[in-house]
């Protein structure tokens, strides 16, 4: 029987569409978006406005909206996707096999539960157990020897305990899969930690569309950069640190502010720019306390990031978590051919992480300065090639590759 490979997801991704564009070049495929309300919903409250993406993520393969019956839909809870009929339509469809995005929703749960044993149930996410420091008794002991607080004793011993709770929760959860497309090394260690097998895995390495923010040979995207640089009234010996994204605490944008805050005296050249929005553009605003050398940018839609990366010499992303997982800005970044600088937080810093680009500690401020300094006195700022050449072998082509092969084995 000709493969049909179902596919479940909550709406439209620009990470997602150009991969099962290409799919449907290779396999019988049809994606079930699992969110109807986004159809006309496109407030993300993060960024607190509504964001309809300026590129297509609906051509090339066949989809439908499943209808979401819930209370309150929404993609920040469980309950929050409900789809009564989407077990029936993707029978109806009469597929072979079911790859499913993201096992937190009761749609996407259900349907792994009920497909599980009937055909081939694949699974991506990209998780990791970044945020969880103590994962064994033998840590858990040598913390309370090397400890005298109380509090801290008592925080590693909750930690510790919600770690084995979650791990017995999803070792039960991911029961109901075949097979799982991990994402890098982090995400290949969570699976393993949670009772899946090494042959069971198959890496699908996390990538961004490598040509579409890589330039042409006129340098169109730079030569916008650096006009878009003068309206801004940066110098053009300015060394300039960028930020793009959602301003939350998981990001931490707050420790890149004051790092470069004790930089700035010593590094006169030094600038910053954030972009985005979110739940502490205010606090930073205060922070900066009017600074000229630190700017603040509105959102900008997906046509206009190749052109937003190269405003910078060196993107950094700063992550903290709870939460965070791969960092997709840091593909982005690097396709353009910048340097960057992520915490080691940050789940693609195993991964795709190679010099000049350096890693440091999370939350670690003065480990943050030492990289920002390096970077700048190696000289390989701005477009280095290297960079952009590296992240070349994370791709699309390469993640079709690996379903195919999760769907054929």
């Amino acid at each position: 029987m000709k493969t049909r490979l179902a596919i479940v997801l909550t709406h439209p991704i620009q990470y997602n569409s150009p991969i099962f564009e290409l799919l449907a070049n290779k396999l019988n495929i049809k994606v079930f978006y699992t969110y109807s309300q986004r159809k006309k919903d496109l407030f993300d409250k993060d960024f607190g406005t509504n964001i309809q993406w300026d590129i297509p993520l609906l051509n090339g393969y066949d989809y439908q909206f499943v209808q979401n019956t819930a209370s309150k839909p929404g993609l920040d809870h469980f309950t929050g996707i409900k789809c009564p009929t989407l077990i029936n339509e993707i029978e109806d469809w009469c597929a072979t096999h079911l790859f499913i995005f993201g096992w937190n929703y009761q749609a996407h749960y259900k349907a792994m539960r009920y497909f599980k044993g009937k055909i081939p149930v694949l699974f991506r996410g990209d998780s990791t157990l970044l945020d969880y420091e103590i994962r064994s008794i033998k840590t858990l002991l040598l913390n309370i020897i090397k400890k005298s607080e109380s509090h801290s004793l008592f925080s590693d011993i909750i930690s510790f305990c919600k770690f084995k709770l979650r791990k017995y929760v999803l070792t039960y959860v991911y029961s109901h899969i075949d097979k799982a497309l991990y994402v890098g090394k982090n995400n290949k260690a969570y699976f393993l930690e949670n009772g899946l097998k090494e042959e069971q895995l198959f890496w699908a390495r996390h990538a961004i569309d490598n040509n579409r923010f890589c330039d042409n040979p006129e340098k169109q995207y730079e030569i916008k950069a650096q006009e878009w640089r003068k309206k801004l009234n940066i110098g053009s010996d300015a060394i300039v640190l960028l930020f793009a994204g959602k301003f939350e605490e998981k990001k931490n944008p707050l420790i890149l502010l004051k790092a470069f805050k004790q930089l700035k005296k010593e590094r006169p050249k030094l600038q910053l720019i954030f972009l985005g929005s979110g739940p502490q553009e205010a606090l930073l605003n205060k922070v900066a306390n009017n600074d000229k050398r630190v700017l603040f940018l509105p959102f900008q839609n997906q046509s206009i990031m190749p052109v937003v990366y190269r405003l910078a010499d060196i993107f950094c992303l700063p992550s903290q978590g709870p939460g965070e997982t791969w960092g997709l800005a840091v593909n982005e970044a690097m396709a353009c051919g910048r340097p960057v600088i992520t915490s080691d937080k940050v789940g693609c810093s195993n991964d795709v992480i190679t010099p000049p680009s350096m890693v440091f500690k999370a939350n670690d401020i003065k480990a943050l300065e030492k990289a920002i300094c390096q970077l700048i006195n190696s000289n390989e700022i701005g477009y280095v090639p290297q960079v952009q050449s590296h992240i070349q072998n994370w791709n699309f082509n390469k993640i079709c590759m690996a379903i195919e092969n999760a769907v054929n084995s």
